[in-house]
């Protein structure tokens, strides 16, 4: 990128067209951001009818702000009522919320809205420096790297519930099985539809996730005393109060949590969601106080949702330099630059790079923008704890059923959620986690489809996951994290006259 590029680009962005369209959509992604189902790809979605009428910088703007504020936003209902706003935030929401029963509410949405924001300027960083680099690196993945990194998030969920890994291994396994409804991915044969014409499209995971965290917390507080947890402390709300000593504490979460964001994220198809549950998984790994996870601990929740928008940021790498999405809203936006006669790809950085620079000058602008409507939404987000329980119950089922009913409109994806909510009540009940289950359905297709299509390129040999360089590494890793425990436990319970002659 010249220089020439660059100044172009900003005399682009700060035009008043711009800049409205970026805080229009800022606003529209916290609102929807906010509720229970209803996604960034939803809304993005639904901005598309209004983007034949814009000009292209201003069409992308909104789509970019909207999503980033979105992914964002998706934290503060978890954190405040244990309901996940989007699949991203489903991998931490046990450690927000558990914040959040400790009176620390305005903390933990703190974190979730500041190093979001941090690392989506990070992504937005990267995507300037070395985009066509870490594209380039990214076509290079065939379906063996896919499949060892779908794996290594599955692996994740070990270290997520790592209190009790069997169990956690059973609800992962759960999850899997119910990915595998619907059509057969190489063979398109029905599996497990009974005969549905609409389980033919499989189990979405939105309403699965609807109903097991947020209807299973609604029943959960109908069969017992439990209660929502105290509003905050103190009227006097300070949002980001203490991020700056947090930043200083955990530096290398934040450095971690935003790489591993940016170089899932550039994956093709893969998008910010995998990198989110990978991130706090190796949080969990390599942090010296792992026992502290999962009830409340600033460390995991640091690199996880600075993977947020690094890894939003870094999908539209592959979208820009290759025309190649690297998610569903990437998907979107590049048919909205098709639609506008920019055709994305490497010829657009030759001969119009300013372009190019102005869309990618927007993330920073948008992630800006983060930090002082982040800071209104913490300061109004007291008043949602405030509401008596008679009250709110309500509003999250209508909110549950909206979001459920929205996904394909048709009342099938409520009765889903409502199946969901009672197995998740029934799962808790008995001590097993549902995270798990969540990652098993997200990650279980991508998982299958690339172990078949791996296989029949090797043509039925194992050993092929292990000849391009790429996929070696990766497996090697994938191997590491599931053998070390095992040898390390197996060390542990070794005689010490055994250890000391070793």
């Amino acid at each position: 990128m010249t220089i020439d590029a660059f100044i172009g680009a900003l005399g682009i962005v700060f035009q008043p067209a711009v800049l409205i369209a970026i805080l229009g959509g800022a606003l529209y992604g916290l609102f929807i951001g906010a509720i229970p189902g209803l996604t960034a790809t939803m809304a993005t979605a639904l901005l598309v009818p209004l983007t034949f009428y814009m000009d292209p910088i201003p069409a992308i703007a909104i789509i970019v702000s909207t999503t980033a504020m979105a992914i964002t936003a998706g934290d503060i209902p978890g954190a405040l009522m244990r309901i996940p706003g989007t699949p991203a935030s489903a991998a931490y929401v046990e450690e927000s919320y558990s914040m959040t029963l400790k009176g620390r509410a305005e903390t933990a949405l703190s974190i979730g809205i500041f190093f979001s924001a941090i690392g989506g300027l990070v992504g937005a960083l990267v995507l300037m420096i070395s985009g066509p680099i870490l594209a380039r690196i990214a076509l290079k993945f065939s379906s063996f790297e896919f499949f060892w990194l779908a794996l290594l998030g599955l692996m994740t969920s070990a270290l997520v519930s790592a209190k009790d890994p069997a169990r956690g291994f059973i609800s992962l396994l759960l999850g899997i099985l119910i990915s595998t409804v619907g059509l057969d991915v190489t063979s398109g044969q029905p599996r497990f539809t009974f005969g549905s014409i609409e389980l033919m499209g499989g189990i979405s995971f939105i309403p699965t996730m609807i109903g097991m965290f947020a209807l299973a917390e609604v029943l959960r507080g109908f069969s017992s005393s439990a209660s929502f947890p105290p509003a905050f402390n103190t009227a006097r709300i300070r949002p980001f109060r203490g991020m700056g000593k947090l930043l200083m504490r955990y530096p290398l979460s934040l450095l971690r949590g935003a790489s591993l964001g940016t170089a899932i994220g550039a994956l093709p198809g893969v998008g910010g969601d995998v990198s989110a549950w990978i991130a706090y998984g190796v949080s969990r790994r390599f942090s010296r106080t792992p026992e502290k996870f999962g009830t409340g601990h600033e460390e995991g929740l640091i690199e996880a949702t600075s993977s947020n928008n690094a890894g939003l940021s870094a999908a539209w790498i592959p979208a820009l330099v290759f025309g190649i999405p690297g998610d569903a809203v990437t998907a979107i936006a590049v048919g909205v630059l098709f639609m506008k006669g920019l055709n994305p790809g490497p010829r657009l950085f030759l001969e119009n790079p300013t372009m190019p620079m102005a869309i990618i000058m927007t993330f920073f602008v948008a992630n800006l923008l983060l930090f002082p409507l982040g800071w209104l939404a913490i300061k109004g987000s007291r008043h949602i704890l405030a509401v008596p329980r008679n009250l709110i119950v309500p509003v999250i089922l209508i909110c549950c059923i909206l979001g459920s009913f929205a996904i394909n409109n048709t009342m099938f994806g409520v009765g889903i959620m409502l199946i969901a909510g009672i197995v998740g009540y029934i799962l808790e009940s008995n001590g097993f986690p549902i995270a798990p289950v969540i990652l098993g359905l997200v990650l279980g297709p991508i998982l299958e489809r690339n172990f078949i299509m791996s296989m029949q390129i090797a043509d039925g040999n194992l050993l092929g996951f292990f000849e391009r360089p790429i996929a070696a590494g990766l497996g090697i890793v994938v191997c590491s994290v599931a053998l070390v425990p095992l040898l390390s436990r197996v060390i542990r319970h070794l005689p010490i006259s055994t250890r000391s002659e070793k």
